[in-house]
């Protein structure tokens, strides 16, 4: 055979060896595809923890910043005058503080920029079990004391500041799920007062009942659930939990793509409170 036979002749190899990089790209693809997922599952997806009475008393000392507020001066005079006292044969007594009185929280408080208000939805992330948590500080809204009972709670969140760890689900959550742009809050109305006994002192908490209305994606329903009380420097804290069925307030399961969810979750708070001015 001539040379230029040989060259015009077909390489009977460059099929196979085509299929041979089709496959082998496939499942390089789908190898990487699951490495993707195990790795976002098991040390990219740090979902907090649920919401606990550690997290209450860690926000009720948490410092939030007012951007309104003007600098503070921090610059130190030195003094060289002695100001000591001189010393005195009569010994100071000392008292302990008196605990705060009911009375001393009756009024009405507004919610801080230390709360945290959102979800928490089990998946399964392509057979890989992960949770879904989001979470938003920008809530509103306001609560009434009288005594050792809490007479009015009505508490709103912007469902777009509701944020997780990925953009995507975000995205998902505030379109097709929550359709933010039609109901763009998600808000929860007390109706029947919360009578918690005594004013929590120091490192104590207690709990009692809550009774109202929650409404999500426009659909209000009653809901009963146990909230934690505390209170610190003034402020009051609650902390609570509320099991939610997605049917029962018109949404559809979230499920998409890859991801899977179960048909419940929870809408988990603790809320920090300072006295209305």
């Amino acid at each position: 055979m001539s040379d230029a036979e040989q060259t015009a002749a077909p390489d009977q190899k460059s099929p196979r060896r085509f299929l041979k990089w089709i496959i082998l790209g496939v499942i390089g693809a789908f190898v990487l595809a699951f490495g993707a997922i195990l790795l976002y599952a098991f040390v990219l997806n740090d979902s907090p923890d649920e919401l606990d009475a550690d997290d209450l008393a860690d926000a009720l000392v948490a410092t939030v910043p007012d951007p309104t507020a003007p600098p503070v001066d921090t610059t130190i005079e030195s003094d060289t005058s002695d100001t000591t006292p001189p010393p005195s044969d009569t010994a100071t007594p000392t008292t302990d503080a008196a605990p705060p009185a009911a009375a001393d929280f009756d009024g009405d408080w507004v919610p801080t920029g230390a709360s945290e208000f959102g979800y928490r939805v089990e998946e399964v992330l392509a057979g890989v079990n992960t949770t879904a948590v989001g979470r938003s500080n920008q809530i509103t809204g306001l609560l009434t004391i009288e005594g050792t009972t809490a007479t009015a709670v009505d508490i709103e969140v912007q469902i777009e500041s509701i944020e997780s760890d990925s953009s995507l689900r975000d995205n998902q959550f505030t379109g097709r799920i929550m359709n933010a742009a039609e109901f763009p809050t998600a808000t929860f109305n007390l109706t029947e007062p919360i009578e918690f006994g005594a004013i929590p002192v120091g490192d104590e908490q207690v709990t009692a009942t809550a009774t109202g209305e929650l409404t999500l994606r426009g659909v209000t329903n009653p809901v009963a659930f146990e909230v934690t009380a505390q209170t610190t420097d003034g402020r009051i804290g609650v902390l609570g939990s509320i099991p939610v069925v997605f049917a029962d307030y018109g949404i559809d399961n979230p499920s998409f793509g890859q991801v899977r969810t179960e048909d419940e979750g929870l809408v988990e708070f603790v809320l920090v409170f300072e006295r209305a001015t």
